[in-house]
């Protein structure tokens, strides 16, 4: 129905109850950037944080429950339909701060102050984010990704500002442990 704000999902047959503020969502969104989790505990824990009554799903109905859950994350868009790109240009956790002064800026708000915030809502919003820090930021990710040459002000600005411009690249624990070790090589 076209203007409608989800707040349940049917799952087996059933209209189950959601969490559907957008900090809910951004935490399911901040598990699967998790590598320390395989995608089963992945899943289970956005089945965890978006149902309400997650025990009354039936195992032979978590793959729907999962497949709702996001549809609902892709704000309705179903998954074979989904084109948007496989190369990440944001960070909800990395870019929060230039992420929630955009959105603030086209909800004329600070969100972070609402009680709620329906998540569809807020990708609205962020949907809507004009230009600033952030779309210049995305602009010299995307362009850096596509090995496309930034224009002068673009690269004095990265220069500049790396620790924004660059995408950080999330290790597990293991990784992590091997890098500060050869690191620590060369110190």
């Amino acid at each position: 129905m076209i203007g409608r704000l989800h707040k349940t999902l049917e799952v087996g047959g059933m209209e189950l109850d959601i969490r559907t503020d957008y900090r809910d969502c951004l935490l399911i969104l901040q598990v699967f950037d998790d590598a320390e989790m395989s995608i089963e505990e992945k899943y289970e824990a956005m089945l965890e944080i978006m149902y309400y009554d997650r025990e009354l799903i039936k195992d032979e109905d978590a793959q729907e429950a999962v497949e709702k859950a996001i549809w609902f994350l892709n704000c309705g868009d179903r998954l074979e339909d989904s084109k948007k790109s496989l190369i990440r240009l944001y960070d909800w956790e990395q870019d929060e701060q230039i992420i929630f002064s955009a959105v603030n800026k086209v909800a004329g708000k600070e969100v972070r102050e609402c009680d709620y915030v329906h998540f569809w809502t807020f990708i609205s919003y962020f949907y809507e984010i004009g230009e600033g820090l952030f779309s210049t930021v995305m602009n010299i990710r995307s362009k850096k990704n596509k090995k496309k040459k930034l224009e002068k002000h673009e690269q004095e600005f990265f220069n500049e500002n790396r620790s924004i411009c660059e995408l950080q690249k999330k290790y597990t624990v293991e990784q992590q442990g091997e890098i500060d070790f050869i690191n620590s090589l060369y110190t």
